[in-house]
């Protein structure tokens, strides 16, 4: 525990019929801290080390908790189709300075079903010219899906990069209508 007393309530939970596998969710007081792709034990165990050592905090499974509850509807209802807009409350604490500027204003600026250039949302933020730098904030992005990284793309119409894979960075983007369903 900090000296605030924090404690950081986590779960997996499935993806639906996303495709894109397990995913770890965390939350503190202030709300969801973190979402992890692929959160089979070895990666789970090692992201659970990372947020104990980042927050300083207790970490407890809790699946049921209050604290989860809305995160879990949303992305359900997000993987279902029937959610676009994430309505919920972020604890930032994992990022800062310019990337949490670039991640901030991809989250409220770049909606269901579109994709912004690396470019551009570096302009966005008044970088013009800090296209890596964005894909770099992408790349440490804490919250993705909630903070939807997926939607940021090459100016040329390539992918780019992702965290999660391509695969599943086609997945969401398909999901979204954006690109063709996989045929496979």
């Amino acid at each position: 525990m900090d000296s605030d007393g924090q404690f950081v309530e986590w779960a997996v939970i499935g993806s639906g019929d996303s495709g894109i596998g397990p995913l770890l969710v965390a939350a503190t007081d202030a709300g969801l801290v973190c979402v992890v792709f692929h959160a089979g034990p070895a990666v789970r165990e090692k992201a659970l080390a990372q947020l104990r050592t980042r927050l300083g905090a207790e970490l407890t499974e809790a699946p049921g908790s209050a604290r989860l509850a809305e995160p879990i509807r949303q992305l359900g209802a997000y993987f279902a189709g029937e959610l676009r807009d994430f309505t919920l409350p972020l604890d930032w604490s994992l990022t800062s300075g310019f990337n949490r500027q670039v991640l901030r204003e991809l989250a409220t600026g770049v909606p269901y079903g579109a994709v912004v250039g690396y470019g551009d949302l570096a302009g966005r933020v008044g970088q013009p010219g800090a296209a890596q730098a964005v894909g770099a904030a992408m790349g440490s992005n804490p919250l993705p899906v909630v903070v939807p990284c997926h939607r940021v793309v090459e100016s040329d119409g390539g992918l780019g990069g992702f965290g999660g894979g391509l695969e599943t960075k086609r997945a969401l983007l398909a999901l979204e209508g954006v690109l063709p369903q996989p045929l496979f």
